[in-house]
């Protein structure tokens, strides 16, 4: 009980999410901060490995000519789930990645939910080990399949999986085989099934490319006037302000207090945490907000979630919730931006952006204003 109340005092503490995947935990040991939800975009990337993936878009045509819709989002969404961007590991400006990634060794014994036995083709060149094969790097290729597809994206001469720019690229060159066409929905499935025969994969991998791609366009606010427009742009123009544990009101950003379910302090960050930047952009439409998440659910017309996230229109609140249909398990509000967006104070070490609606686990429905 005294963990619920805790969890609904301030919001934005989310439970465990899906930010890595049973499968990347097993091959990797990779751990996410705390359990919360990480929420998909670029501010949750190591700069230096987005930079890989863009800079592997722009060169993957000198070697799939005729590849089309190759994009950052789409290699952003494999090495989430493969090794959750290299998270935790040293990356050099050059594009090394060390110490290196490895996976599981493929030898039969069931770690990692393997059971067939890989047999080594590399000497232990790239995976440390000629007692068999194990995937390397950040996105995870087998020695084999590195042989066929590794490319040098960083200029040094060498084609090295646990470079970020040569695996980046050589992921791109994997994807694209036979040109395809990224931009169809269809052979973007075919491309990350090549890649891994699993349905669940398969979701995973597509989840994040959608949140990846929503948090990488800007919204379409053309058409959005008056109050709405006004919170919309209050929100979006505390862009980059820190997440605060408990910080932020209808003033402005402010100091939080200690502590978050995972131990996070917002008490030394000027900022917000997710209800206090509701309250404050909603303030600048004169609209007074309670101060936590589950208390904002009961303000203006409710939205059902069962509705779904389609009926959502800009300016909306958008709740999360450990349970969803009942409100008092709230933990999460956003705003709504338009085009599947909001703006979101995510959670601690992150800052306030633009995500997905479907970053956070367990939508809740809406509340319009406006």
């Amino acid at each position: 009980m005294v963990a619920l109340l805790m969890l609904a005092a301030v919001c934005c503490a989310a439970p465990v999410g899906n930010a890595i995947s049973a499968y990347v935990a097993l091959k990797t040991g990779a751990q996410d901060d705390g359990g919360i939800a990480a929420g998909g975009s670029a501010a949750d990337i190591p700069p230096r490995m987005l930079t890989a993936y863009k800079k592997a878009v722009q060169q993957v045509g000198t070697y799939v000519p005729t590849c089309q819709g190759m994009r950052w989002p789409i290699l952003a969404g494999i090495a989430k789930v493969e090794s959750n961007h290299a998270m935790g590991r040293s990356i050099a400006a050059g594009g090394d990645i060390r110490p290196k990634i490895y996976g599981v060794l493929l030898n039969g014994s069931g770690q990692g939910g393997n059971t067939t036995v890989v047999p080594d083709t590399d000497g232990g060149q790239w995976d440390g080990t000629s007692q068999g094969e194990r995937a390397v790097g950040p996105f995870q290729f087998l020695p084999s399949t590195w042989e066929a597809i590794g490319q040098d994206g960083n200029g040094d001469k060498v084609a090295d999986p646990h470079n970020a720019d040569d695996a980046a690229l050589g992921a791109a060159i994997y994807l694209c085989a036979g040109g395809r066409d990224l931009a169809k929905r269809s052979q973007l499935k075919a491309a990350i099934w090549q890649y891994n025969h699993s349905e669940e994969y398969l979701a995973d991998v597509l989840g994040w490319i959608d949140q990846y791609a929503a948090a990488a366009t800007d919204p379409d606010l053309t058409n959005v006037t008056g109050k709405v427009r006004t919170v919309i742009d209050a929100a979006l123009s505390q862009r980059g302000v820190p997440y605060s544990w408990g910080g932020g009101n209808a003033q402005g950003p402010s100091y939080g207090f200690c502590c978050s379910p995972s131990g996070k302090s917002g008490a030394t960050i000027k900022g917000f945490d997710c209800s206090g930047l509701t309250q404050y952009a909603y303030a600048r439409a004169g609209i007074t907000l309670p101060r936590v998440a589950a208390a904002q659910a009961g303000a203006g017309q409710r939205i059902p979630a069962r509705l779904g996230t389609g009926v959502l229109k800009p300016g909306d609140l958008v709740f999360f919730a450990t349970a969803p249909g009942r409100d008092a398990t709230i933990y999460h509000v956003g705003i709504y931006a338009g085009g599947g967006q909001m703006v979101n104070a995510a959670r601690p070490g992150t800052v306030v952006r633009l995500d997905a609606v479907n970053a956070m686990p367990g939508y809740a429905g809406g509340a319009r204003l406006l």
